[in-house]
């Protein structure tokens, strides 16, 4: 296949590249483009060259099959180089994603045109490195110093709009690109060529600014080291030359490509691809998603209506009378509402995905759903009524799932008519903003409606996994295991705020403590006492004490810390020390390592618990539930990968 094709428009010579499915920028595509410089070079009919991708999109960035493999020549940086230095200018034609890579070659380019649907980026530090090819190094003569540190240091894209307001590509069109990347470039050659992107000029911002930025970022990081030596390179970019700069990058980039939390993110990066799509789901078509709806209206209930509007479907809200029927959908608008204000939305499209929800408490509207998801109270007989209610209206083909944290769906779906359609979806909450979803089947699932479970999260944009049938399927019974290891290190001596700087130190937002007085400790206490209620021998918990006393968290003004009105800072709480004073050793200090060694631990052994017992399929299905359900830091790779079980 040749993956590089030469044509021309008169005088203009189009060069396209054509490697699906990304185009990806393989040692071979790099030979390829560097052929075609020498090849035009030499042609003196041409006076400038257009550079457009076939396909969905430009090149998307790096070949990941050469992940962890020694670079093969031309490297890219050479070839970004070569192309800038072309006896003739190369103009760049976007469309769909230029990243990385991409977007380093398109910098090398004199001109960049792009789609107004494209988008452009440099993610390279979500995969633990930094820009290796001039990334650090050419956007600030782009973009200024400013705009460059927030899009090398996040790795989030820009669009088309965005880029050509900070200067990262030259012009914007629609309709026919290749048309309107040759137009550009023949109007362009009537007026003097700009610099080459390398020799223009950079302004350097003072030293105070520089740190500024370093404890953003530092602090937005959590021990991620990747966005710091970023900055690093670009503060050498705009106060060095060029040269020096780039040699700053290169060793930085080849330093970081080696390291742990490159690895262990490249690990994410590759359970992230895969899980979409799983391997013993290949062949098997889903069923068709063109109509949801959504049984309760609460929290979870709205987070999913909103989930389900944002990917284009049409949902019926049904909620038990009127009066609940408003709350689902105040509930609803708030979430848009809070979209809108932090620019996510605008207002007419808010408004679009109101109109969007059929609301009410007649289940006859049901009558056309394809899929209908229950997320009522976490009750086994208020899950069950509904269920017997639902295989009475739906139809006969009608994929119904229960959003359930901790119940079994086999006994929830108990006496459903055809029980091959009932399936366990697990959102967590919020459910428009997390990207996990546990899929969980029963035995009696079939195959095509556990392929539209897969196939619903793909429209949804979350991470799926598929979890086996037990307490807490895998995200919630690691959690517990983790709580319960954490409240074993009180009982020993250590401090409720030991415990938790000693994971946020190793890279989660939240201690274990502080992530239940957020939640409120009254959740799990509810879920425990109906254990007890039905006859398990459920030991008490440190929680439990607490909860017992009134203290329920950040709501009730104390869980495990205290908090003042208005003021969700947590402090050490005299009370709670004398609450469980009487279970606990005296006061020890820990080294916050060996904290965070031993709960890691803890999570690893239930999930191999958890492997062993099939609930889950594979090391990497863990890691995704806890990096996107928990905050578990993604540049640790999970705890099983940090643990050594891959």
């Amino acid at each position: 296949m040749t993956l590089v094709r030469i044509d021309r428009d008169g005088d203009i010579a189009v060069v396209t590249v054509d490697n699906p499915p990304v185009n990806a920028l393989g040692q071979a595509l790099r030979q390829g483009l560097w052929d075609a410089v020498a090849t035009l070079d030499a042609d003196p009919a041409v006076r400038a060259v257009v550079l457009i991708c076939a396909g969905r999109t430009f090149i998307a960035g790096a070949d990941v099959t050469e992940f962890g493999r020694p670079p093969q020549p031309p490297h890219l940086p050479d070839l970004v180089d070569r192309i800038e230095g072309a006896a003739r200018p190369w103009i760049a034609a976007i469309h769909g994603s230029a990243l990385g890579g991409g977007f380093e070659l398109a910098m090398g380019c004199r001109f960049r045109v792009a789609l107004d649907t494209a988008q452009v980026g440099l993610p390279e530090v979500t995969l633990g490195i930094v820009p290796g090819a001039s990334g650090t190094v050419r956007t600030p003569r782009l973009a200024g110093v400013a705009a460059a540190v927030d899009l090398v240091t996040t790795g989030r894209p820009v669009g088309a709009a965005r880029a050509l307001d900070l200067g990262l590509v030259d012009a914007v069109v629609t309709g026919d690109l290749r048309a309107q990347a040759v137009a550009f470039a023949r109007a362009a050659l009537t007026r003097p060529l700009p610099q080459p992107v390398s020799a223009r000029p950079v302004t350097a911002p003072d030293p105070a600014w520089w740190e500024d930025r370093r404890k953003a970022i530092a602090k937005r990081a959590r021990g991620e080291v990747a966005p710091l030596r970023a900055l690093d390179c670009l503060r050498a970019a705009a106060e060095r030359p060029f040269a020096q700069a780039m040699a700053q990058e290169r060793a930085t980039f080849l330093d970081l490509r080696g390291s742990d939390q490159a690895a262990a993110l490249r690990h994410i990066f590759f359970a992230e691809r895969a899980a979409p799509r799983p391997a013993h789901l290949a062949g098997i078509d889903p069923l068709p998603l063109r109509r949801a709806a959504v049984i309760g209206g609460g929290t979870m209930g709205a987070g999913i209506v909103a989930a389900l509007r944002d990917a284009g479907l049409p949902v019926v809200l049904i909620e038990r009378d009127e009066a609940a029927v408003a709350r689902g959908l105040d509930n609803l608008r708030a979430i848009f509402d809070g979209a809108v204000r932090r620019g996510r939305l605008t207002e007419p499209q808010a408004a679009d995905r109101l109109a969007g929800v059929t609301a009410g408490c007649d289940h006859a509207l049901l009558a056309d759903s394809d899929l209908v998801i229950e997320a009522v109270f976490e009750d086994l007989g208020v899950k069950r009524a509904v269920f017997d209610r639902l295989g009475q209206v739906c139809r006969a083909d009608a994929v119904l799932a229960t959003n359930t944290s901790y119940l079994d769906p086999q006994l929830i779906a108990r006496g459903l008519p055809d029980p091959a359609r009932f399936i366990g979806l697990h959102f967590f909450s919020p459910a428009n903003v997390m990207k996990l979803l546990e899929i969980v089947p029963t035995p009696d699932t079939a195959p095509a409606v556990l392929a539209t479970g897969f196939a619903l999260a793909r429209s949804l944009g979350k991470i799926p996994v598929q979890a086996g049938i037990c307490e807490g399927f895998i995200g919630n019974r690691i959690l517990k295991r983790y709580r319960a290891e954490a409240e074993a290190l009180l009982r020993q001596g250590v401090t409720v705020a030991a415990v938790d700087a000693a994971m946020r130190a190793h890279g989660l937002a939240m201690g274990p403590f502080e992530a239940q007085d957020l939640g409120g400790l009254d959740i799990a206490w509810l879920q425990r006492e109906g254990a007890r209620a039905a006859g398990q021998d459920v030991p008490e918990t440190l929680g439990d004490i607490l909860v017992r006393a009134g203290r329920k968290g950040q709501k009730t003004g104390g869980g495990w810390y205290d908090y003042a009105p208005g003021d969700r800072t947590p402090q050490p709480s005299a009370a709670v020390a004398a609450l469980i004073a009487p279970q606990v050793a005296p006061a020890q200090d820990m080294p916050a390592e060996a904290i965070a060694a031993r709960l890691v631990a803890a999570m690893a052994d239930e999930g191999r618990a958890i492997l062993a017992q099939g609930i889950a399929r594979t090391p990497a299905d863990i890691d995704l539930v806890e990096v996107h359900g928990y905050g578990y830091p993604r540049w640790r790779g999970g705890p099983m990968f940090e643990t050594g079980l891959r």
